[in-house]
């Protein structure tokens, strides 16, 4: 679900945002910036402003407690059609279809569904609801997943030991690698722009912005960048920088968004003390506080070789 993670890689952080904000309520009276900052190494920011939108909406309209039933659990921010099942059954025992890509895989097999995929999902999902029992239906989902996560693999699935192995029509047909069927991927887009890593002499301070609220990487922290997006490039010369300086090109920064590849050119310099422009400056022992994400950390590397990322008590490496 997350950018370019595992499971193993995500578990700090659940346990970093646990140990930050215990409950609801403490959520939803977090500073933003703090809650961006936290997250920063997933990816999916957009998630992140959901989440305290979530948090706030049930903070304030139901008194701290998520709202039962899948219908009222749609209605609140960040909250989809699989996430929504998954909480109706696991938390409050309605019996919902829950689909994830694990389920996604095993059902495609189970069935041997020849749609490719995303057309065949509203069939999987009335096969899914079909299946979900009436009693235990979270047990049922969670056990649905862990099926297709630990057995019914995407490659050499265990087929032997597959408690859905006799009524398998893949196995059956010793197609199990052909499901699920997918659409031919489109191209990625690839996309270009320029970042502006500005140094101030002395103490190597870096010069950072943040990020508009809407749009890519809303609201995060940065180097000054131009105005790429997942529909445009965005200027790469010198003169599209923030503030005049001396500026030299240092290399390319190159990241992989879900929607689209990004390549910056990296532009650096030693910029005035004050720069008259949005920002603030960062020292490189403050650089871990400032929830930079992953793409503008490639930047900084860049741009200063010797700079180098710690990793957080209690968080995943980005």
């Amino acid at each position: 679900m997350l950018q370019q993670t595992t499971v193993a890689a995500v578990k700090p952080y659940f346990l970093h945002f646990l140990d930050r904000w215990p409950s609801v309520e403490q959520l939803a009276d977090a500073d933003p910036q703090e809650v961006m900052a936290a997250w920063a190494g997933l990816g999916y920011y957009a998630r992140a402003r959901n989440m305290l939108a979530c948090a706030r909406t049930v903070a304030a309209q139901h008194q701290g407690r998520f709202p039962e039933g899948v219908k009222a659990l749609r209605c609140l921010p960040g909250i989809g059609e699989y996430t929504s099942a998954a909480i109706a059954a696991i938390a409050f025992d309605e019996p919902v279809a829950v689909v994830d890509g694990n389920v996604e895989r095993v059902v495609s097999r189970l069935y041997a569904i020849e749609t490719p995929l995303p057309a065949a999902k509203p069939r999987i999902r009335d096969l899914v609801q079909e299946m979900t029992p009436s009693e235990r239906p979270g047990d049922f989902a969670q056990a649905m997943m862990d099926l297709g996560a630990t057995i019914c693999t995407p490659k050499r699935p265990a087929c032997a030991i597959c408690p859905l192995s006799a009524p398998c029509l893949a196995r059956a047909e010793g197609r199990q690698e052909f499901f699920p069927v997918k659409a031919p991927k489109r191209a990625k887009p690839q996309r270009r722009g320029a970042a502006f890593v500005a140094m101030r002499q002395g103490d190597g301070a870096i010069w950072l912005r943040r990020r508009p609220e809407s749009g890519m990487l809303g609201g995060m922290v940065e180097p000054p960048t131009t105005a790429w997006s997942v529909k445009a490039d965005g200027a790469i010369g010198a003169e599209s920088a923030p503030f005049a300086a001396g500026w030299e090109l240092a290399g390319t920064a190159s990241h992989g968004f879900t929607h689209f590849d990004l390549t910056l050119d990296v532009w650096r310099a030693v910029a005035p003390a004050d720069p008259q422009s949005d920002g603030w400056w960062a020292t490189p022992e403050r650089l871990d506080e400032e929830g930079l994400p992953t793409v503008m950390k490639k930047v900084v590397a860049v741009a200063l070789p010797g700079i180098i990322f710690r990793r957080r008590p209690g968080r995943a490496a980005p």
